[in-house]
């Protein structure tokens, strides 16, 4: 059974490039069949398939509760901050623990819809060559794609936001400082030791992830979405 799967993603994945009547077209070989996709058919998939993935993505988390209230992105405080939260619960301060992390949630929903305008004009700016790539790339290949694009970009554009919406909790402040120190004696990761970098860099983890959910439910079942063009490409690769 092995074999026989990675075959079938060695078919999947062999391109081959013919000259002859514009436009350029390429060849996807699937066994004894072969399916011709020209760079119009290639790009425009994808590209519809990046904006409907950032679409979806942006509308479940950026809203109240996107995050907060879905147990597959919902922030949970620092691995270190939790421990502290045991103490803070056992003398009484659930409520403080309860308000930094709501804070936490909440600022990385304020913060998610503000992608949008990066994320369409990376969509624009992607060339026939990142087409091909992404089309015979795995299954989270659009999610990579974005990943690599935008998350630096998005990362300066979120961690003001983060930081607004954190800064008003006093408990995010005095995690901070004693985080800082404790990453001083690596006994906390330095990427965990502020708490809005923290909180950025799990909005954006919950951002690629539901972008990689709609990209899987394209490429497995692409009749249902409704368009032509995401059926020809994307079905000419199951």
């Amino acid at each position: 059974m092995p074999e026989a799967r990675s075959g079938s993603r060695m078919h999947r994945r062999e391109f081959g490039l013919r000259l002859g009547c514009a436009p350029l077209l390429w060849t996807l070989s699937r066994g004894a069949d072969a399916v011709d996709l020209t760079e119009w058919d290639a790009a425009s998939a994808v590209r519809l398939a990046l904006e409907r993935g950032a679409t979806a993505a942006i509308a479940l988390l950026g809203k109240p509760d996107g995050f907060l209230g879905n147990p597959r992105v919902r922030i949970p405080l620092p691995g270190y901050l939790n421990d502290a939260a045991k103490l803070l619960n056992a003398i009484g301060q659930q409520k403080r623990v309860d308000e930094l992390t709501t804070s936490m949630n909440r600022a990385a929903e304020a913060a998610v819809p503000k992608a949008r305008t990066l994320l369409v004009g990376t969509v624009k700016a992607m060339s026939v060559e990142d087409a091909r790539h992404i089309i015979s790339g795995g299954d989270n290949s659009v999610t990579n794609y974005f990943a690599d694009k935008t998350r630096g970009p998005l990362s300066t554009e979120f961690l003001p936001i983060v930081t607004q919406a954190t800064e008003k909790v006093a408990l995010a402040d005095k995690y901070n400082r004693v985080a800082s120190k404790a990453a001083g004696l690596g006994l906390v990761d330095k990427r965990d030791a502020n708490i809005q970098q923290y909180v950025t860099d799990k909005a954006l983890d919950g951002l690629y992830l539901m972008i990689g959910e709609e990209e899987r439910k394209i490429r497995k079942n692409p009749v249902a979405t409704g368009s032509a063009i995401l059926r020809k490409v994307f079905g000419a690769i199951k």
